[in-house]
């Protein structure tokens, strides 16, 4: 089996799916790329025991063809020190060992079968099919998926939950303290479904998606999902449970309503959580009149700090008690320059919008208070 590829091409390709290797494997072969060679085309896939990335690239000068495992390590250390010249691969069927020629020298090293490699899981006949914009998937991901949790005891929570419609899709993240909700239009089901993809295939896609110009092309059935995108194929295992109904715990009617800038909310928060117990990041909200008042304490050390910032208020003074980091961690995934702060009371969650929304888009984001010791 003989082969000519560009090492660039070839680089930027084995990159985008090495993310799926993990550093620990159970399969030693799992520490490999397959590389599958059939006419010019050399389809390159990695995997671990529950997620895999193909992607192909086209070759010249090609002779024979097959199926053949490569350690990840060998082939991509080398290939990054490399500037842009054409490789030549020269595989021997009889016993795998491989030749890569470049303009001033070789490698050499011994593969290992293509047919060992796992093959990946297939759909049943129920499956069903969804077609979404790449820009509006990789959206919907990245809103969320900083919410989810890493919760070994409730799995269901460590993943974006994709809630499936004939009228929208919502993609949902929560780890119990904070919850994400992006409603959007723009894409549909056609019939009701339901399934939540973990972190690691979400991350995945998030990295891929915004080089994507195609309709992405979601197959799923009750345990796994096929995902085919223009350059990329992805198939995932997901995250088995039932999601919490995420709507029974968004407060309706909440009568206390905060209108402010982003980024000065933001900054005042970083400045003043400094101040906060290590162990709690607490920080207190005084809401009253137009202006917001931000205090953090920390009484084993004597250190405190407050800052005022204006807004816009209507309701009843309240004071209400947050955890920074992650009032913090929900601001800055907010696109947009001014935000609304809706509260029923100081033992109720707190919601915050976008107040220029994006178009065919609803994003909420939901905080737990915590409690204040006045």
């Amino acid at each position: 089996m003989k082969f000519v590829v560009s090492s660039t091409s070839l680089l930027s390709h084995l990159q985008a799916i090495s993310k799926v290797i993990n550093s620990k494997n159970t399969l030693p072969i799992l520490d490999c790329f397959l590389l599958d060679l059939d006419g010019s085309t050399l389809k390159l896939t990695a995997a671990d025991t529950e997620t895999r990335l193909e992607t192909s690239v086209e070759v010249s000068e090609v002779e024979g063809s097959g199926k053949l495992a490569i350690n990840a390590k060998n082939l991509l250390d080398p290939l990054k020190e490399l500037p842009e010249q054409p490789l030549t691969f020269s595989i021997n069927d009889e016993n795998l060992e491989v030749f890569i020629y470049f303009h001033n020298g070789k490698y050499n090293f011994i593969g290992q079968s293509g047919e060992d490699y796992p093959q990946p899981k297939q759909l049943s006949d129920s499956a069903i099919s969804l077609k979404i914009a790449p820009s509006v998937l990789y959206s919907g991901i990245n809103r969320t998926i900083f919410a989810g949790a890493d919760d070994e005891l409730r799995p269901v929570m460590n993943g974006v939950y994709f809630d499936i419609t004939t009228d929208d899709v919502t993609f949902v993240a929560s780890d119990g303290h904070k919850l994400v909700r992006c409603k959007t239009l723009a894409a549909k089901g056609s019939e009701r479904a339901s399934f939540i993809l973990p972190k690691k295939p979400a991350n995945l896609l998030r990295a891929i998606l915004p080089k994507e110009a195609e309709e992405v092309e979601i197959k799923f059935d009750e345990n796994n999902a096929y995902i085919a995108m223009s350059s990329y194929v992805m198939t995932c295992r997901f995250i088995e449970g039932r999601y919490p109904n995420y709507n029974s715990v968004i407060p309706q009617n909440n009568t206390n309503k905060v209108t402010l800038d982003r980024l000065s909310f933001l900054n005042a928060l970083k400045r003043v959580s400094v101040f906060s117990n290590p162990a709690s990041s607490l920080v207190k909200l005084q809401l009253a009149d137009d202006k917001i008042v931000i205090s953090a304490q920390d009484i084993d050390f004597s250190t405190a700090a407050e800052e005022t910032i204006a807004c816009e208020y209507v309701g009843t003074p309240m004071n209400i008690g947050f955890k920074s980091n992650f009032l913090i961690e929900i601001l800055s995934n907010i696109p947009a320059s001014d935000v609304s702060l809706e509260l029923s009371d100081p033992s109720r969650a707190g919601l915050i919008f976008p107040i220029e929304k994006e178009a065919d888009e609803d994003l909420l984001m939901l905080l737990m208070p915590m409690m204040l010791n006045d």
